[in-house]
């Protein structure tokens, strides 16, 4: 069994490229100007890459069950952290109904992304079929942040958001899936695999950057004394409440172990980053988003650790 501190030592690189990225946008080397053209990048270019190189070639994903449940794992796990914070969201001392709103849709939904990968990277690298399995999980939490996330800031869903799905990564995942399962990956030439897979490693450690200089421009708004039971509360549903009601459903599902050990890297998660561009544009109120993340994204260095080890044990995960 992996011990605390192998767990540790996966867990610290990405905290320590956030890090970085803040940083770099304290020295004004990584400037608000360049975040929209590097997004582009991330999001257009280097994820693209990254999913034809993990799903290409992927065994897991030419079963059924790695198809087809991940998506709905991921959705219903969003919806039942939502839920579960939306039922205590007047009971936690905020005012507005703006702040009750982006409370639940904060702490509901998990950093999915550029957290986890590259720890699924590191602490399952015996199993390389995993990221894969990862990237069509997160089909179903796009899916559920992109309905049931509005809805819970109070924004009505439209032909509007559901184009917002449609994108590079969208797009790349559906076509890899579909040229692996003909075994495309027979066909592709090995200077065109080995560029996608350049390119791909450098979208994690590009976004996590990213992210720390967002978090870094939002610090102003971190007022200790009013973030303190924002925070609190969020941190005992997101990181407490949340966890082990996401790896009991892995603990009772008959899920393959691909997907188990997606599970047990979802359920760590702090809050992720993404809601607070959701709080801004969609009524919200961006201030208790950025607490909240700033919090339990601090408080997870500790928890995210013991979460892991204790999830891989009861669900018997080998590294």
């Amino acid at each position: 069994m992996m011990s605390l501190s192998d767990v540790l030592a996966a867990v610290l690189p990405v905290f320590c490229l956030a890090g970085v990225g803040v940083l770099l946008r304290r020295v004004r080397w990584l400037t608000e100007e360049a975040d929209a053209s590097l997004l582009r990048l991330v999001v257009n270019v280097l994820t693209p890459c990254l999913i034809f190189d993990k799903v290409l070639g992927n065994q897991a994903l030419q079963r059924a069950e790695n198809l087809l449940v991940p998506p709905l794992i991921g959705f219903g796990g969003i919806a039942l952290g939502i839920g579960v914070c939306w039922m205590f969201r007047r009971r936690i001392g905020l005012v507005t109904e703006a702040e009750q709103r982006t409370f639940a849709l904060v702490s509901g939904l998990q950093n999915y992304g550029y957290v986890p990968f590259p720890l699924v990277l590191v602490l399952f690298a015996s199993h390389p079929d995993t990221p894969g399995v990862l990237f069509v999980h997160n089909l179903g939490v796009d899916i559920a942040m992109w309905t049931l996330g509005l809805m819970t800031l109070g924004h009505a869903t439209g032909p509007g958001e559901w184009r917002r799905l449609v994108n590079a990564p969208l797009v790349a995942i559906v076509l890899a899936l579909a040229l692996n399962a003909c075994g495309a990956v027979r066909w592709v030439p090995r200077p065109l695999a080995i560029t996608a897979s350049m390119l791909g490693a450098c979208a994690f450690p590009l976004g996590i950057m990213m992210a720390g200089a967002t978090v870094a421009d939002q610090v102003r708004q971190l007022h200790p004394a009013r973030s303190a039971g924002a925070v609190a509360w969020s941190a005992l549903f997101r990181l407490g409440i949340i966890p082990v009601l996401m790896l009991g459903i892995g603990r009772a599902l008959p899920c393959s172990m691909e997907i188990k050990r997606v599970l047990v890297v979802q359920a760590a998660m702090p809050a992720g980053v993404f809601p607070i561009v959701l709080s801004r544009l969609y009524g919200g109120d961006p201030a208790t988003a950025v607490r909240i993340v700033a919090g339990t994204t601090l408080l997870s260095l500790v928890t995210i650790p013991l979460w892991i080890r204790w999830g891989m044990a009861w669900l018997g995960l080998n590294p």
